[in-house]
């Protein structure tokens, strides 16, 4: 017996060879299918949405800009997210930009690698500036995001310089438009966020939005427009219609491809009367002028 060898050796090793071909041969597999998350058909992937990128697929760019008589009683601004990555804000600064908004989150899985270089950089540059929430209500719920939120970027200070955080709510880009919510479903999810945000910081989110979305996922719903400030999306020369609820608009993104970075803003007011609604001295800048045109 002791000149014999035993084959359990050699089985044992072929075996693990073969178990970690198969092994391997399954994840070139797995890796080559899409993520379960993500629909097919050249969804973006998850954490990849930014402000307007519904809005811009569905109501599409006009190509026309609001006259120089509406942008001078106005106060310009822009919004970045990963996507334009390390920002010139001195360039900025210099075209007479003077306010801005990052993007901190999406859902409660995403935060922006580059939002301290963002943030902190148009507030260094001397901007006001503030943070804002990619939702995805088909993800969970409105409270749960507006935590994560408040966790990574998303709070609010009265200093003058850091404008209330802002829930950016808009067609979905990775799948159904209203993320699979009735109506009432979405209003409730969005109250859910909004008081949450209100319990943490005191004060009440910006709702960026665009009418058509606003008409089709919520019904019109009217109940925030007396709480909430109103950051109307619509690429064109004026607002046009705004979501019911608001007779006025705070903010109104005009714009998808500005100069230096693409999406530019108006507040519609003065610089002043921006760090005012930053501050929250005057409640009544929240809703801006009476201008909706």
């Amino acid at each position: 017996m002791d000149g014999v060898r035993s084959p359990i050796p050699r089985f044992r090793g072929r075996s693990r060879r073969c178990l970690v071909g198969a092994l391997t041969g399954l994840l070139l597999i797995l890796s080559s299918l899409p993520a379960a998350s993500e629909p097919a058909g050249g969804a973006p992937v998850r954490g990849s949405a930014y402000m307007g990128i519904g809005v811009l697929a569905h109501d599409g760019d006009t190509g026309t800009r609001p006259p120089a008589a509406a942008r001078a009683s106005q106060t310009e601004g822009v919004d970045v997210s990963s996507h334009q990555g390390d920002v010139d804000w001195q360039t900025l600064w210099d075209s007479g930009t003077k306010w801005a908004y990052t993007k901190a989150t999406e859902g409660t899985y995403y935060t922006n690698p580059y939002f301290t270089q963002q943030y902190d950089g148009s507030y260094g540059i001397g901007m006001v500036r503030g943070a804002y929430h990619f939702a995805t209500p088909d993800t969970t719920g409105g409270a749960a995001q507006a935590d994560w939120f408040v966790d990574h970027g998303g709070g609010w200070s009265q200093d003058g310089k850091t404008l209330p955080g802002a829930l950016d709510i808009e067609w979905n880009p990775y799948g159904d438009a209203c993320y699979g919510k009735s109506q009432s479903g979405m209003v409730g999810w969005i109250r859910d966020f909004l008081d949450r945000y209100k319990a943490r910081t005191g004060r009440d989110a910006v709702i960026y939005t665009a009418t058509n979305w606003w008409i089709q996922c919520t019904g019109d719903h009217t109940g925030f427009g007396t709480t909430n400030p109103l950051w109307i999306a619509r690429y064109a020369s004026t607002v046009g219609p705004l979501p019911a609820g608001w007779s006025s608009y705070t903010m109104w993104q005009y714009t998808s491809s500005g100069r230096t970075v693409g999406d530019h803003d108006r507040f519609n007011g003065s610089q002043d009367s921006l760090r005012d609604f930053a501050s929250a001295e005057d409640p009544a800048v929240v809703q801006g002028s009476s201008d909706s045109r």
